[in-house]
């Protein structure tokens, strides 16, 4: 549904872009994260059709994103960073305004209004002004616009900023929805736990380049190892510890506690537990302790960092 090949964009002698190449399939979900300045948003707007690339091409739904400019623009839905809003208007009469933009028959965007505003509990606000709207609803109606004509593919620029936590539930929960309807959706935002939540897949960019990408088990696997495991007891250690090292790579332990990293935890913990039981070691729990997508995040950078340097 998306394809990018080698896409840069040059302002002068600055490159905002260098080189990014991106398939996205139907329905998956695509992380775009990076620091402030990264290359997110002129890379968004060289797959919305909005920046003309410098160098290399990109495609969305089939459509050239140059040659065929304006079929791009009706296929895709866009939520900026810093939407622009008509303060004055109306609720229902912004969407309205938008949606013949858009080719939306009237009945149609009655219709999607509707279903959409409640969806995002904006019904009740549809005629009062843009500008008595809070923060939050800002950004909700902007999403609705973003959606209003039912597009195939969605870029969303942190979706969620400046909501409390109840909208943003309702702006995750859509977008996991988009992902059943086999949606595309390439999503920027600065929310890790977000990101990690709702993407397939994760690209992380630095200075206009891809430094990674992958879906999040792989990164981790990638960047974190192998994966860590904990154990409790309901008693002390003892001679575990030992028991442990030259099997395992042990991260920690206390009283009765221990962290470990194993290559296969499926055939190492069985044997481990049956071990143990016939010890009659009284077992709490055994295992995998989570480890963010802030973790793989954070490492990558900062080692593209050192490179740097």
């Amino acid at each position: 549904m998306i394809q990018a090949t080698h896409l840069t964009k040059e302002f002068g002698e600055f490159t905002a872009v260098k080189n990014v190449s991106l398939d996205v399939p139907e329905g998956e979900v695509l992380a775009l994260l990076g620091p402030n300045g990264a290359g997110k948003t002129t890379t968004v707007r060289m797959l919305g059709a909005i920046l003309k690339p410098t160098y290399g091409s990109a495609r969305i739904a089939g459509y050239d994103t140059v040659t065929d400019a304006k079929a791009v623009r009706r296929v895709i839905g866009l939520l900026t960073e810093f939407p622009g809003l008509y303060l004055r208007m109306k609720g229902l009469d912004y969407l309205a305004f938008f949606g013949e933009l858009q080719g939306v028959p009237k009945p149609i965007i009655r219709q999607r209004s509707e279903e959409l505003l409640k969806r995002f509990e904006l019904w009740e606000a549809r005629d009062k002004s843009v500008g008595t709207y809070s923060k939050g609803m800002k950004q909700k109606l902007t999403l609705v616009r973003a959606m209003l004509h039912d597009p195939l593919v969605l870029f969303l620029d942190e979706p969620t900023s400046a909501m409390d936590p109840h909208s943003a539930k309702l702006v995750r929960d859509s977008i996991a929805n988009l992902r059943q309807e086999k949606r595309t959706i390439v999503l920027c935002t600065h929310n890790l736990a977000e990101a990690e939540q709702l993407a397939d897949r994760i690209a992380i960019i630095r200075r206009g380049q891809i430094i990674a990408q992958g879906t999040p088990a792989e990164l981790k696997q990638r960047l974190l190892g192998d994966p860590l495991m904990e154990i409790r007891l309901a008693a002390p250690l003892n001679g575990l510890v030992s028991h442990l090292q030259e099997r395992v790579n042990i991260v920690g332990h206390g009283q009765d506690w221990i962290r470990y990293t194993v290559p296969d935890p499926t055939q190492f913990n069985p044997t481990l537990l049956n071990e143990l039981a016939h010890q009659d070691i009284p077992i709490i729990t055994l295992s995998e302790v989570s480890r963010s997508l802030e973790e793989v995040y954070l490492r990558i950078v900062e080692a593209d960092q050192t490179e740097v340097k």
